[in-house]
């Protein structure tokens, strides 16, 4: 079976139980398939992409309630906001795998990796919304993640940049305080939470390096110097600056230099 192509597949699928299921199946059986890195594919005429299922309702930003997670209902929605983020994630792995051609096997193996792990982490947290009697799917949510990718869709330096090493490395800073708040409540659920945070943290890391190690290497092919061209890129795309405090020591674990971390930081 063909790589690419079977990314291409399985990003359509709407129910997230069979798409997370696939790419953990994918990612299991990597040696498996076969890679066209110049194949020219396209999307399904009549599909929109991603796939997702009816339930969770997808709002603006700004119009999802906040609940403080001081409830147990409000824990339940900060897991369901950090499930729909893992969900997306697994979605904007595939669309790299299928989206780019032209590039070493490598990447599309990195990108399978990526889905493999995010399928995990989605699953660990929907089996914790079940124990709080909850699903996903029971909140509404935001498509952030997948504007984003969608206004990267025709340029690959871009999305390498403005993804993973932006909007997913958002991640690496935020999850140590969610975590801080989980253990001050510490009950059962909070502190079963801070477990699943803590494989979710270490993992991000390592797919935040994929996106700086795959920037970078663009950016050599390409003659660009990736500090000023990400500044540019962050300009022409609105992208978002990180809120401080920046978790600086996964930052620099993931391949982010001092001079990055000091125009995120200033």
């Amino acid at each position: 079976m063909e790589l690419r192509q079977r990314a291409l597949q399985v990003l359509c699928i709407t129910d997230p139980e069979e798409k997370s299921a696939i790419a953990l199946d994918m990612y299991a059986r990597a040696a498996q398939f076969s890679i066209d890195a110049h194949a020219a594919l396209a999307a399904p005429a009549d599909v929109a992409l991603p796939g997702h299922p009816e339930k969770p309702t997808l709002l603006r930003h700004t119009e999802v309630a906040r609940r403080s997670p001081a409830t147990p209902e409000g824990r339940a929605v900060l897991m369901h906001a950090i499930a729909h983020i893992e969900f997306n994630a697994i979605n904007l792995a595939l669309d790299a795998i299928w989206r780019f051609p032209g590039m070493p096997e490598s990447f599309y193996l990195d990108w399978l990796k990526v889905a493999g792990e995010e399928a995990k982490h989605f699953r660990l947290l929907r089996d914790h919304l079940r124990t709080m009697g909850h699903d996903y799917g029971d909140f509404p949510a935001h498509q952030g993640l997948w504007t984003m990718c969608e206004k990267t869709a025709d340029d690959i330096v871009a999305r390498m940049a403005l993804v993973p090493r932006t909007l997913e490395a958002r991640g690496l800073d935020a999850t140590p305080l969610i975590q801080k708040k989980l253990r001050q409540f510490g009950t059962a659920d909070a502190l079963a939470a801070v477990d699943i945070l803590d494989i979710i943290l270490s993992e991000e890391i390592g797919h935040v390096a994929i996106g700086n190690h795959w920037y970078r290497w663009l950016c050599k092919r390409d003659g660009l110097d990736p500090h000023s061209h990400f500044i540019a890129l962050t300009t022409q795309y609105e992208a978002p600056r990180p809120k401080p405090p920046l978790n600086e020591a996964a930052r620099l674990q993931a391949g982010f230099t001092e001079e990055e971390l000091l125009w995120l930081n200033p």
